[in-house]
């Protein structure tokens, strides 16, 4: 399928915008771990995934990472241009957790047709309002939430994503998601062992019991 087919306003461009967009997309095949993008150093452009997986971050003065949300197929990420957003206080790297095949519009071009085009200042504004949603809802668990349910929350999220209940996941990247203590993580997921929830082996966390889980993330 073509770019016209996972832009979603792609109909409500004039056929200039249209062709603009067109004539200036980069084409880009980005293996698993492939940083795309790395804070303010990049201006990289807006990111379209056509297939694959992102994951988009930010890193602590001590070097812990925790993820801000990840994109999918037909998802666009506008904290890859960070030069379109001056006033963003915080630094994100892009990275691609999957082999992704996706596009790249250049900052420029983009900036030019939003400041004609209605329909695509709404729809970028509209990303830029779901993705500071996403930071605060993170903001909120972080807060709010103890790291069990987290935790058990997150084996849950992946399970659904990847399909299967046996996850091929190290501790390490668990605590990278969640901006814990590698340490940590590996003593509540014994704790999740001890309790009949997952069985653990090297590079593998298994759900062997979804539902109580699922009460973990209520508790």
């Amino acid at each position: 399928m073509e770019f016209q087919n996972y832009f979603p306003i792609w109909n409500k461009l004039n056929p200039e915008h249209q062709k603009q967009l067109l004539g200036s997309l980069v084409t880009r095949k980005a293996e698993k771990g492939t940083i795309l993008h790395n804070g303010s150093i990049d201006c990289t452009g807006l990111l379209l995934v056509k297939s694959g997986q992102l994951r988009a971050y930010i890193l602590s003065e001590e070097g812990r990472e925790i993820t801000i949300y990840r994109l999918f197929d037909r998802d666009m990420c506008l904290f890859s241009a960070s030069c379109m957003m001056r006033s963003i206080q915080f630094e994100v790297t892009i990275a691609a957790e999957k082999d992704t095949d996706l596009w790249i519009l250049p900052v420029e071009i983009y900036q030019n047709i939003m400041a004609e085009s209605a329909p695509l200042a709404n729809y970028t504004n509209e990303i830029m309002a779901s993705r500071f949603s996403d930071v605060m809802w993170l903001i909120e668990q972080i807060m709010w939430k103890s790291l069990d349910r987290r935790i058990a929350a997150f084996l849950l999220e992946e399970a659904a994503i990847e399909g299967t209940d046996t996850l091929k996941i190290t501790h390490e990247i668990i605590a990278n998601h969640l901006g814990s203590p590698r340490e940590v993580i590996t003593r509540m997921l014994r704790y999740f062992q001890n309790e009949g929830m997952v069985r653990l082996s090297r590079g593998t966390v298994e759900i062997t019991d979804a539902e109580k889980l699922e009460k973990a993330c209520e508790k």
